[in-house]
């Protein structure tokens, strides 16, 4: 099976000897008529026609060889001008390609014509796209599970869990974290569900009962009397209703003292955990003993082998759950982004706005890559390349030149008889 460049080369060889073969006929025709010059008027045509086919021959295999190498491997001037000129040549050609093809208006032009979000949204609502998608997400998958299941992985990441840990000031960062929880109020909503779920829990039966029967037991000297399940059943209402008017009046009052208390207590135990030294202790005594603790280091290699294994698992099978995710995912989002046609126009609008500093980026980077390209290129394979390449049509140039050059040449040779008459 031959290839390509073999083609090429058998093209070439070709084409040479069809030039090389008219020169010669031009000689052989120019050496006959030459000889019969004196017989008849009509050699001297010919030889005027092959004399001049040979010149044009001749000159157009000099300018042809000339662009690949020295003619004769004769350094004159001006010859094997793509060798010699090769670094310069790859400067035109990607200031060329940059200034034509990848200037920034004919780019946005070609966006706005391609309209990049309808393109996504037309190929994530196929079903055949999310099933690729799902493909690839697991082929992904499977090659970072490969890459992550080894000892030295789960080694790492529990050094630096550790080492993670070690950075972390724990009362300081509860603090943080409650004072992000409790801004503007929230604590507040979090009381009133606590409340909430107290007075459905007070008001429950079976509560009631329990709260009864201790009540009960306390009251022991009404029980020789038979009075202490009636004095129980009565103080539990008594405490259900008190808790429940309670709860109605923090309900109803966002200023009520104990709203109030309950803030003033948040807000101390926030300032103590951020600034207490011996709340600071504390943190710092519970997170030195999580790192020593050998428990810590097994619980977390023993949590990355489960979702490994997890992992593992669910892409062995064919209806893989992150697969099935991963095509609905796509399906919902291309069918979102079809039926929103204010989404598409904005999207086509971000990638319209960052195109132009990209475009200015990577021009010049392609720019750059080119010149470091060609300039890396071997001089004689490139050369070869190239002769391979359009070597073929410029020996037309030589047949061409053979056979326009004998014409000329006839056609003078045709005028100076006619002025010598």
């Amino acid at each position: 099976m031959t290839t390509p460049a073999a083609e090429g080369d058998d093209a070439l060889r070709r084409m040479k000897r069809v030039a090389l073969g008219l020169l010669c006929a031009a000689a052989a025709l120019y050496a006959f008529a030459t000889v019969l010059h004196d017989r008849h008027p009509a050699f001297g045509y010919l030889a005027a026609f092959a004399e001049a086919a040979m010149v044009g021959a001749i000159a157009d295999w000099f300018a042809v060889v000339a662009l690949f190498r020295h003619p004769l491997g004769l350094p004159i001037p001006h010859t094997a001008i793509i060798p010699s000129n090769k670094d310069r040549i790859g400067a035109k050609l990607a200031g060329f390609i940059c200034n034509n093809f990848l200037s920034t208006a004919q780019v946005l032009a070609k966006l706005r014509e391609f309209d990049p979000a309808g393109r996504m949204a037309e190929w994530l609502a196929r079903p055949a796209s999310g099933e690729r998608l799902g493909e690839w997400g697991v082929a992904a998958t499977r090659y970072g599970l490969s890459a992550f299941d080894d000892a030295r992985v789960r080694d790492f990441i529990g050094k630096a869990a550790a080492a993670g840990l070690e950075k972390i000031d724990l009362s300081q960062l509860m603090g943080q974290t409650l004072g992000a929880l409790t801004a503007g109020g929230r604590h507040q909503a979090l009381l009133d569900g606590v409340l909430e779920q107290l007075a459905g829990v007070l008001d429950g039966e079976e509560v009631q009962a329990h709260i009864t029967e201790a009540i009960a037991r306390e009251i022991k000297t009404l029980r020789f009397v038979g009075l202490d399940q009636v004095a129980a059943r009565l103080a539990t209402r008594k405490i259900v209703a008190a808790v429940a008017h309670t709860i109605a009046e923090l309900a109803a009052e966002p200023e009520h003292p104990m709203r109030r208390r309950f803030d003033h207590f948040v807000d101390d135990f926030i300032v103590r955990l951020r600034h207490d030294p011996e709340f600071h202790a504390r943190g710092e005594r519970i997170r030195a003993e999580l790192i020593a603790h050998p428990a810590l280091g097994d619980y977390l290699h023993g949590l990355w082998g489960e979702l490994l294994a997890w992992l593992h698992e669910d892409l062995g099978r064919d209806d893989s759950t992150i697969r099935r995710r991963i095509a609905s995912m796509a399906a919902a989002l291309g069918q979102r982004l079809s039926g929103d046609e204010a989404i598409r126009r904005w999207i086509n609008e971000q990638i319209e706005a960052a195109a132009p500093l990209a475009i200015e980026r990577y021009r010049e980077d392609i720019r750059r890559y080119i010149v470091e390209r060609v300039a890396q290129w071997n001089t004689e394979e490139m050369t070869a390349e190239l002769e391979r390449n359009i070597g073929r049509d410029l020996q037309f140039i030589r047949v061409n030149g053979t056979l326009v050059g004998g014409l000329v040449g006839l056609v003078i040779h045709a005028a100076t008889q006619l002025l010598r008459a």
